[in-house]
C-alpha cells in the first residue's frame, strides 16, 4: 500500500479484514467520532472552504494548514444533516490523511473507498462517499498553488 499514506493503508487494512457486519459496527463508530475533527475554537487555517453542495444532505466545511512545510493538517466541519457514512469517512481521512504532504494528498487514488466501506454501501450512496476526499484533495491542490 505505498500508494496511499501510513495512517491511511492502516485504516484501510483493519476495514478490509473486518467482515461485513463489524466493518458497518465500525463505521458508525467513526461517524458518532467525527466532531473530533472539528476546528477547535480560535484555531487558525490557510484555507476555510465552507459550503452546501448538492451532493451532500448539509453544509460541509474543510478546514485546512500548512505545518512544517508542506504538511497538511485538516479539520472538517460538518451541518447537522450530513449523513453517518459522511460523518464515517471525515473521520477515517483525517486520521489517515493528517500530516500527509500536499503530493502525498493529492496522489490518494480513490480506489480504496470500496476496501473501507464495502462495495454495497458504495453502490447505495456513489454520489457522496467520494465527496469529502474530492474536497480534502480540492483543498491540498489549493494549497499547492498558494505555495508555488
Amino acid at each position: 500500500m505505498a500508494e496511499y499514506p501510513a495512517a491511511l493503508g492502516e485504516l484501510i487494512s483493519f476495514f478490509e479484514s473486518l467482515p461485513e457486519g463489524e466493518r458497518r459496527e465500525n463505521l458508525i463508530d467513526l461517524a458518532a467520532a467525527a466532531a473530533i475533527h472539528a476546528p477547535k475554537e480560535g484555531e487558525m487555517f490557510d484555507l476555510e472552504d465552507v459550503r452546501h453542495d448538492a451532493e451532500c444532505s448539509d453544509t460541509v466545511g474543510v478546514h485546512a494548514r500548512l505545518e512544517n512545510g508542506d504538511h497538511i493538517h485538516f479539520a472538517i466541519s460538518l451541518g447537522p444533516k450530513v449523513q453517518t457514512l459522511t460523518k464515517a469517512m471525515t473521520t477515517i481521512l483525517c486520521r489517515g490523511l493528517n500530516g500527509s504532504t500536499l503530493s502525498e494528498v493529492l496522489a490518494v487514488p480513490q480506489d480504496f473507498v470500496p476496501r473501507i466501506i464495502g462495495a454495497d454501501l458504495v453502490r447505495l450512496r456513489s454520489q457522496t462517499v467520494y465527496y469529502v476526499l474530492g474536497r480534502m484533495k480540492q483543498a491540498a491542490q489549493t494549497l499547492q498553488t498558494r505555495a508555488s
